[in-house]
């Protein structure tokens, strides 16, 4: 008796040659792949000695869009922007910019002082900083070697 390995990529094809063709375009066309991926737009965060800063690309909106608001220690970043129809005679082939809306909710740490936060959207990008308490200022200080 001889024992034959089978390699799966090499002759899954020589079973039934069109089917996985059929199932790899299927799940890797545009249409179905754009609508699996979230629809949020992406966050930057970084820590500072003074503060937190929370940058979110969302360029093509508008300051009112935005609605930013604080429940306890959770900050809450929602936008609910209503499509305007406009009667235009263009035919697209493909549209894909644009939010309808949205939510990011951040977790503010303890050391961060809630009474301080202060947000401004430019260039496609909204920015907000959250101050931290006094107590939790990074602190730096030189050592004496003895």
């Amino acid at each position: 008796m001889t024992l034959v390995k089978f390699n799966e990529k090499t002759n899954r094809n020589l079973v039934n040659p069109g089917y996985n063709d059929i199932f790899d375009t299927l799940f890797k066309d545009s249409f179905i792949s754009d609508r699996m991926i979230s629809r949020v737009p992406a966050v930057n965060i970084c820590e500072t000695d003074d503060s937190y800063q929370i940058e979110l690309g969302a360029p093509g909106l508008k300051k009112e869009d935005f609605k930013v608001n604080l429940d306890k220690n959770i900050l809450n970043i929602s936008v609910e922007k209503q499509q305007e129809e406009t009667e235009t005679n263009k035919q697209y082939a493909r549209k894909e910019y644009g939010y309808d809306s949205f939510v990011r909710s951040f977790a503010l740490p303890d050391s961060a002082d809630n009474g301080n936060i202060e947000a401004t959207y430019t260039d496609g990008v909204l920015k907000i900083q959250v101050a931290k308490k006094e107590e939790a200022k990074m602190t730096r200080k030189q050592i004496s070697i003895k």
